[in-house]
């Protein structure tokens, strides 16, 4: 059956309540690269309590959770294993994440757009507080590869396009070998980052990090690079994955600062490819 954004926009895909404590905070950042500098004061602000802060892009874990929820959706019939993970934006509309609380995730089909060999699903996940504030605003972007053609909207061309001239600040981010196996204890445990074989079989020499993983390792780059390591001024992130990191490399983000926006290219320095594109920190 095609799909049919009349009746899957709109629908509900995942309605939750999580919590998150200090730990579960300090296993993302050490997922994400902090700690390498064991006695580095900026990096014991992310891995020890007494001085604890949050990265934003935290904020994607307690809303990953209602991704299952697509497979549901009526309207939205598709072939999992042909599902991309495209972009990821989050809008931070709390000023300083905590380092402990009990959340709702509530996450709907934002839209669908029809681009031609796939379809382009947005689930739009809104996360609030035990008062029931929105803290964050995530947006998955899903392609469906072979749903497209069904004649819809074809959606915006959104692109974050770097500045010209020369950046302001390149920072080097050198992964672990075992940087996948640390990020996939915080709920994402597709073996495409841990099994060699279904690695192998979906043409890959090794498992690959998780997306998210490096869409939060080039946050910790913009903050502590350009930042001076406050997490508070980011309002928002949005980027789109360009490509495979191979833990054990080196992600190399390029920065240039025009006003409240941060741009960004990512790239995976030992195969010259890219990692993130379109990409784009807006700051308070």
């Amino acid at each position: 059956m095609p799909v049919d954004p009349t009746q899957a926009v709109g629908a509900l895909v995942g309605d939750f309540t999580s919590s998150w404590d200090e730990d579960r905070v300090i296993l993302y950042h050490l997922a994400v690269g902090a700690g390498r500098d064991p006695v580095a004061p900026g990096e014991l602000e992310y891995c020890y309590e007494s001085r604890l802060k949050v990265l934003p892009s935290f904020g994607v874990i307690p809303a990953q959770g209602v991704l299952g929820g697509i497979f549901g959706v009526p309207g939205l019939s598709f072939n999992p294993m042909l599902l991309l993970h495209g972009e990821q934006e989050i809008e931070v509309l709390t000023a300083r994440l905590p380092t402990a609380a009990t959340v709702r995730s509530r996450g709907r089909v934002a839209a669908i757009y029809d681009k031609g060999k796939a379809a382009l699903a947005v689930l739009e996940v809104d996360t609030s507080s035990a008062s029931g504030e929105v803290m964050f605003r995530n947006r998955f972007s899903l392609f469906l590869r072979g749903e497209g053609g069904f004649g819809g909207d074809p959606g915006p061309k959104t692109v974050e396009t770097a500045p010209d001239g020369p950046a302001d600040l390149v920072v080097e981010s050198p992964t672990l070998a075992q940087q996948a196996l640390l990020y996939r204890l915080l709920g994402d445990k597709n073996p495409l980052h841990a099994d060699p074989d279904f690695a192998a079989g979906a043409g890959f020499e090794r498992p690959i990090l998780h997306g998210l993983c490096s869409y939060g390792i080039v946050c910790k780059a913009v903050v502590d690079g350009m930042l001076g390591g406050d997490t508070a001024a980011v309002a928002g992130y949005r980027a789109r994955f360009a490509g495979v990191v191979v833990p054990g490399d080196t992600i190399v983000t390029t920065m240039w600062r025009r006003g409240d926006r941060v741009y960004l290219t990512a790239a995976d320095k030992e195969r010259g490819t890219p990692v993130l594109a379109n990409a784009v920190v807006t700051l308070r």
